[in-house]
């Protein structure tokens, strides 16, 4: 080793030794004449000294160091006069007389200044070019490292479960995961293409018909999907994991414990106590609006059809003449809201569907709203006490299909959230939304009925509920993990029979050929004697950036794609200027 401690190492209990040290200048002052130097490593920053009345070739040779340049010294460990000890680091009370000094490596003048308060201030593209740089800053080095500590607990825990850790293939076939996938043309093979995973879904499936029957892996997911604030563009890692013989409580049994840990090792989040709630998603969608629902404040849908159906305000009597749904949301302070904040959260409902905003303000004496004198002053009152709200508040209105209003009244409320300061960073509110439902309309197809969430859940009453129910009645042994109104995982029971999953797709609108050749291997499989088996898979960055407390999943990556998808560091995507590299591949580009 070029050195014999670190730099966060050295204390008074070394003082009278020499010691080897190698690192980074951090700082450099000049003090009429003795040079002090802060020298930094990611344990730490001691201070050296260069002294010309004790040695004068050290000295001269510190007299040209700049910042971040790479040195290696040699010196005798002294204390700092009493008046000189820096209560801020761990080495403060003591510093370095240096006697022997190299340079390792000389660094141009910066981009930026490796400093917390300046690095941050940085346009974000320059740190992400010079990402390298950004990473010896102090706060970037301990999110890495308490990351890697975060991954090293799930990794433990799992072991102690008696889970075995299996890697499974990264070049694959494509898979309906519901994103779009990032495709790898193949060489041997012209015209055919891998696909990097999604999620190791079908993998792990397999490992329980070979009898793995606890599974898990941190694995690594690929998703040609757009980035966001808690979504990183391209990759992402999962604690995927996966059980035999086992049904749905099973495997909540498992992931709440390891949950809770992680929450107290890694926030200071408050929990509430006893096993996590479970909120069935209909009953999700009608009361906040969302199936992933932040519990952290108390904001009520209520629908109020029945109330309003036969009031004289045509728009609410002309939908549930139509079969619609009127739901109102009371929120509490929200009185307090402006002419702008109101115009505001319409537009967001107008931006999820709704054609407006409807409202009623709950003041001292009256009721005020425009729409007060069309519901009439007595149908106005049933509506505000049916939601329970009082003087302060504002109720606002939801009017159209069940999900069209579900749709529209969840960003609003979430966006009520963020204005009154409800979301609360010091608690954790964990919950499992279950019931899903096994089939919805397609997106794409208008009318045509499709799965709702993953093809390969086992529906909640087997082959007798699709063989003898309303396709949009059957609900799956699905289940989503939310925290604070962040989907942390999704997961389910799996269907590992043959002749149900057959019956499945074939209700979505998918012959018999078709699933076979896009999943007679697993049909296969199962064919063979599949256990009943279920699972989940969390996502790791998302939760690690809720838990910490990021700004953005970005933040918690080594290195980070830009909010284009981009990495400007390595410049890609980039064109491939080797004709013979895309003639290997079979490949042609069109601009």
């Amino acid at each position: 080793m070029l050195r014999t401690h670190t730099l966060g190492e050295l204390t008074e209990a070394h003082v009278g030794k020499t010691v080897t040290l190698a690192g980074w200048v951090h700082a450099r002052r000049d003090h009429g004449g003795v040079i002090f130097i802060d020298l930094r490593d990611r344990y730490g920053v001691t201070q050296i000294t260069f002294d010309p009345q004790k040695d004068e070739s050290a000295h001269q040779a510190a007299d040209r160091i700049r910042s971040e340049w790479v040195i290696e010294v040699t010196g005798e460990v002294v204390a700092r006069p009493a008046d000189m000890v820096n209560d801020k680091i761990a080495t403060g009370a003591v510093e370095v007389e240096v006697s022997q000094i190299t340079v390792h490596s000389e660094a141009k003048v910066l981009p930026f200044e490796i400093n917390d308060a300046k690095s941050d201030a940085a346009n974000e593209q320059l740190r992400l070019k010079y990402r390298y740089l950004d990473l010896r800053k102090a706060q970037a080095q301990e999110m890495i490292m308490e990351k890697s500590r975060f991954i090293q607990m799930i990794r433990t825990y799992m072991v102690g479960e008696g889970f075995v850790e299996v890697q499974t293939p990264i070049l694959t076939a494509s898979s309906p995961e519901g994103a779009r996938d990032m495709l790898v043309p193949s060489r041997l093979y012209p015209g055919n293409f891998y696909a990097l995973p999604q999620a190791p879904q079908q993998f792990k499936q397999l490992l329980m018909v070979g009898g793995f029957d606890k599974y898990f892996q941190i694995a690594p997911c690929f998703r040609d999907e757009d980035p966001r604030r808690d979504r990183h563009y391209g990759e992402f890692y999962q604690l995927d994991m996966e059980m035999s013989f086992v049904e749905q409580a099973d495997v909540f049994a498992v992931m709440e414990p390891l949950m809770r840990e992680l929450t107290s090792a890694f926030s200071d989040k408050k929990m509430d106590d006893g096993p996590f709630v479970q909120i069935p998603w209909r009953e999700s969608m009608t009361k906040y609006g969302t199936d992933k629902p932040d519990l952290r404040y108390e904001m009520h849908i209520t629908p109020v059809t029945e109330i309003v159906k036969d009031s004289g305000f045509g728009v609410f009597t002309n939908v549930a003449k139509d079969g619609g749904v009127i739901h109102a949301m009371r929120v509490e302070g929200g009185a307090s809201f402006s002419r702008k904040d109101i115009d505001e959260l319409t537009e967001v409902a107008k931006q999820a569907g709704a054609k407006g905003l409807a409202y009623i303000i709950v003041k001292d004496s009256e009721l005020q709203s425009p729409i007060v004198k069309f519901l009439g002053e007595d149908v106005a009152k049933e509506i505000v006490t049916a939601v329970g709200a009082e003087v302060g508040d504002v109720i606002f209105f939801g009017a159209g299909s069940w999900r069209e209003v579900c749709d529209a009244l969840g960003p609003v409320r979430n966006a009520c959230g963020e204005r009154l300061g409800r979301k609360d960073i010091s608690v954790a509110k964990w919950a499992w939304i279950v019931d899903f439902p096994m089939f919805d309309y397609s997106e794409i197809e208008e009318g045509k009925i499709d799965f709702s969430h993953n093809p390969f859940t086992m529906p909640q009453g087997g082959m007798d509920a699709l063989e003898t129910m309303e396709p949009l009645d059957i609900l799956g042994n699905q289940y989503d993990l939310v925290l604070n109104g962040l989907e942390i995982s999704s997961g389910a029971i799996r269907n590992h029979r043959p002749d149900i999953m057959y019956k499945a797709f074939e209700i979505a609108g998918y012959t018999k050929e078709h699933v076979d050749e896009k999943f007679g291997h697993m049909i296969e499989a199962f064919s063979y004697g599949a256990p009943p088996h279920g699972g989940n898979a969390p996502g790791i960055d998302r939760l690690f950036m809720e838990l910490t407390d990021c700004n953005s999943i970005r933040d918690i990556y080594a290195f980070p794609k830009d909010g284009n998808g981009r990495d400007v560091m390595m410049n890609a995507p980039s064109p491939v200027y080797d004709k013979k590299q895309l003639d290997d591949l079979h490949i042609k580009t069109i601009k």
